[in-house]
C-alpha cells in the first residue's frame, strides 16, 4: 500500500509530494481544532478521579460485585474505558502488574480493554473537530454498546477461566 498508492499517483499524473503536504497542512489544522476538546475531557477526568467520586462509587458498588462473583478491580476500568483509552490503559497496566497477566482479574481487564472503545472521547475530540454538535444519539449507542461490552467481557472471562 506504501509504495502503490503513491506509485498509482504518480502515473495519474497527480503531484504526489505536493498533495502530501497539503494534506498535512489540513491535518495540522485538525489538530490545532481539537486541542481545545481534549484539555476539556481530561480536566474533566482527573476532577472525577482527583474529587473522590470514583472512590466512592466504588465503595457503593462492590459489595454487589463481589455478589456476583465479579473481582471489583475491574469496575474503574469499566467507568475509565468509555473516557480515555490512556488512562484505561494505564489501569489495565496496573492490574496486569499487580494480579498477574494470567490472573482472571488480568484476562478481564484485557478483555474490556479489547471489547469496549473510548466514546466519550471519540464524540468529543472527533465530532468537537467536524462542528458536529448534536451527539445525543451517537452517545446513547456508544454507552450502551460499552456496557454490553463490559458484561460480555466479565461474563465470558468468567464462563472461559473461572
Amino acid at each position: 500500500m506504501i509504495t502503490f498508492i503513491p506509485l498509482y499517483a504518480f502515473t495519474r499524473k497527480v503531484p504526489v509530494y505536493e498533495s502530501f503536504v497539503e494534506g498535512a497542512k489540513d491535518g495540522f489544522g485538525t489538530a490545532i481544532a481539537i486541542i481545545p476538546h481534549l484539555v476539556g475531557m481530561l480536566v474533566a477526568i482527573s476532577v472525577f478521579r482527583a474529587s473522590g467520586a470514583l472512590d466512592f462509587l466504588m465503595s457503593f458498588i462492590s459489595p454487589a460485585l463481589k455478589g456476583i462473583g465479579v473481582p471489583p478491580e475491574v469496575l474503574p476500568l469499566g467507568l475509565l474505558r468509555p473516557l480515555t483509552g490512556t488512562g484505561s490503559l494505564a489501569y489495565t497496566t496496573d492490574l496486569i502488574s499487580v494480579h498477574g497477566p494470567d490472573s482472571l482479574i488480568g484476562m478481564i481487564a484485557s478483555t474490556i480493554q479489547g471489547s469496549t472503545d473510548t466514546t466519550l472521547y471519540v464524540l468529543t475530540v472527533y465530532f468537537g473537530a467536524v462542528g458536529i454538535r448534536n451527539g445525543r444519539y451517537a452517545l446513547r449507542v456508544g454507552l450502551f454498546s460499552d456496557i454490553v461490552g463490559f458484561i460480555a467481557a466479565i461474563a465470558v472471562c468468567l464462563l472461559v477461566f473461572g
